[in-house]
């Protein structure tokens, strides 16, 4: 495995690559207490400043605890493509209606009744923190270079990973 640390932009693009193509993440709240509380959320879009954007209800337990205690922990995990991102970041709840209509789509429904639901807000988390795994050379190549590392006996360097400074 290979370490590739990404700054600024390359850390914010790839925040947005992944996190947008994963779409689903587990988002754990109430970081203070253990077990964490955590809920699976799909990602609506991840913006140019690499907030991470989700719809949310706002009388739903997540919402009461970003209102105490604002953290939040995102894991998104593709096992299919070997592509995985934590992040770790401040949340805000918002209710501005631009982004609620931006983000609202038809599926939506099934949580809300419609864009104008006042249950309904926005969650914007801010990464404080991020890291990534992904394979090199596509999955194809990844499971065929461990069959060859599980013949030969050598460990092969099917994958990179590193920290995403935003």
């Amino acid at each position: 495995m290979s370490t590739k640390n990404l700054y600024t932009k390359e850390a914010k693009d790839k925040i947005k690559e992944m996190a947008e193509s994963i779409d689903f993440a587990m988002m754990a709240t109430d970081l203070k207490n253990t077990p964490f509380h955590t809920i699976p959320m799909s990602t609506k879009k991840v913006d140019d400043s690499g907030s991470i954007w989700f719809l949310s209800g706002k009388d739903s337990q997540h919402n009461s605890h970003i209102n105490v205690f604002g953290d939040v922990h995102l894991t998104y995990s593709d096992p299919s493509s070997m592509e995985f991102l934590t992040v770790y970041g401040s949340a805000e709840i918002r209710t501005d209606k631009v982004l609620l209509e931006e983000f609202y789509g038809k599926t939506d429904d099934n949580w809300f009744d419609g864009v104008n639901d006042p249950n309904l807000t926005a969650i914007q988390i801010k990464p404080k923190e991020a890291h990534y795994w992904e394979p090199k050379s596509g999955k194809l190549i990844s499971l065929l270079k461990m069959g060859v590392g599980a013949v030969t006996g050598k460990q092969p360097d099917i994958s990179k990973e590193g920290d995403l400074k935003v």
